[in-house]
């Protein structure tokens, strides 16, 4: 075989002119389709137009109002529709907020994170982390906070106090969610994003893989984010956590292979967004973990904990760095 005569699987991908916001569903499963080896070379090649290659951002998140949240989310052991021993929680006080954020920062983190089990806040809810955000901030790190749905009002709230980005997560395509919860629409989620977006806030917005749905669901997911009028600035990808007592505890384990996949599309059709390796490497080997950052993942959570559930704590993060060669990301 003449090398010379084999196209490029770079050929169509959006490496001049800025991202695009037009793909189709079949361009996307197209790329899914990609030998492995070529995607990984697309997804690289992307990467490093817009990144540095041996760069990854490092964010702690930390749960500030845990449990009790009446949204029926079947992957969520915050829910209070499942029996997981994870108990109700009123808001964590504003010294241990920032002790926490403290340690985080002294750990390498430059962005602190913090998620409250809501459905929606309340005024006063908003108010009390505004406070937060502006303290957190007063310490130099960037903030994040994902409390479920928001009002135009409140988001522009959120903004006032300094905050960076907000979470708020699409978690499968169109199609699937109504598998997966039934207490909130596809529609209300996209409805807080346009408030986020339109509040002059960063978003940051992905979802989940391995809960039983098919590629089509991760095409259709990564389609939904790709298509929204901006990309999210920060794209996580998680890995179901498989929780005893939600409905999702005894899911069949997602291919290591498929989850690669799906960070590498996500690269290529978001490709000035940071991508998160997040929920779920607690349990993914160090070469998993080296395969996602070679397909383009620039971010990932360090910490104990994730919300409620494990994650890798920062010294094994910083081990597998020095192995590979990544720095973190400065602030």
């Amino acid at each position: 075989m003449n090398l010379q005569t084999v196209p490029s699987p770079t050929a169509a991908l959006p490496l001049h002119g800025g991202p695009r916001h037009d793909w189709t569903r079949e361009e996307i499963a197209a790329l899914f389709n990609l030998p492995f080896a070529d995607l990984i070379f697309a997804a690289q090649t992307v990467h490093r137009r817009n990144f540095d290659a041996n760069q990854v951002q490092v964010s702690t998140l930390l749960s500030i109002k845990t449990g009790g949240c009446p949204e029926d989310c079947a992957y969520c052991p915050q829910s209070a529709s499942h029996e997981t021993g994870v108990k109700a929680t009123k808001l964590l006080d504003k010294e241990t907020v920032l002790r926490e954020a403290r340690a985080a920062r002294d750990a390498g983190a430059t962005r602190y994170c913090m998620g409250a089990a809501w459905r929606s806040p309340k005024d006063k809810d908003v108010e009390a982390v505004a406070e937060l955000i502006t303290a957190v901030k007063d310490m130099g790190m960037e903030t994040c906070v994902t409390l479920g749905m928001l009002t135009d009002g409140q988001a522009h709230q959120l903004a006032e106090a300094g905050l960076d980005y907000y979470n708020h997560n699409l978690d499968t395509s169109p199609e699937f969610y109504g598998e997966i919860i039934t207490t909130r629409t596809y529609q209300d989620r996209l409805d807080t994003l346009g408030h986020v977006r339109e509040a002059g806030i960063n978003v940051c917005c992905g979802g989940i893989v391995g809960m039983g749905e098919q590629r089509s669901d991760r095409v259709g997911m990564l389609h939904a984010l790709a298509t929204l009028p901006k990309h999210p600035e920060s794209v996580p990808i998680n890995m179901l956590v498989k929780v005893e007592g939600t409905p999702l505890g005894g899911a069949e384990q997602l291919d290591p292979i498929e989850f690669v996949r799906t960070l590498a599309v996500a690269r290529i059709t978001m490709p000035e967004s940071f991508v998160r390796l997040s929920a779920g490497r607690e349990t993914m080997s160090d070469e998993t973990q080296a395969l996602c950052f070679l397909a383009g993942a620039n971010s990932i959570f360090t910490g104990a904990k994730l919300l409620v559930t494990k994650n890798p704590e920062a010294d094994q993060d910083m081990a597998l760095f020095a192995r590979l060669g990544i720095e973190p990301l400065p602030l």
